[in-house]
């Protein structure tokens, strides 16, 4: 039985987000991002069901590019923000926050006038 429904990456992103929510209600972590990166088993079972709907009906994602076994990957590792910055720059989440921050007044006044571009070609 085929089906007329078609994710789109809005719908999956609002979905995802709804499971990320539920994760961090499970979190007895303090700050949020450290809930944000605690408990991922509302995630993982999000991913696997895509993965399981794309095998049964892969029409339904015809019109999404998400590679969820990759995902699925990462959210089970040890520590998924480090996989994915190890994945996207070749960093720790760590090494890649210190290599960010402002360490003397010339990033700081560096970073500013980058922030102040960026806002220019935002409102253009």
């Amino acid at each position: 039985m085929t089906t007329t429904f078609r994710y789109d990456k809005e719908s999956i992103f609002k979905e995802f987000e709804i499971a990320k929510q539920k994760d961090i209600a499970l979190s007895k972590k303090k700050l949020l991002s450290d809930k944000e990166n605690d408990i991922h088993k509302n995630r993982i079972k999000t991913l696997q069901e895509y993965i399981e709907l794309e095998n049964q009906s892969p029409e339904v994602f015809d019109d999404v590019n998400i590679n969820f076994q990759n995902l699925l990957v990462m959210y089970q590792s040890k520590n998924p923000r480090d996989m994915f910055y190890k994945k996207v720059f070749n960093k720790s989440y760590a090494e890649k926050r210190e290599e960010s921050r402002v360490k003397t007044m010339r990033d700081y006044s560096v970073s500013e006038k980058v922030n102040h571009a960026k806002d220019e070609i935002l409102e253009v």
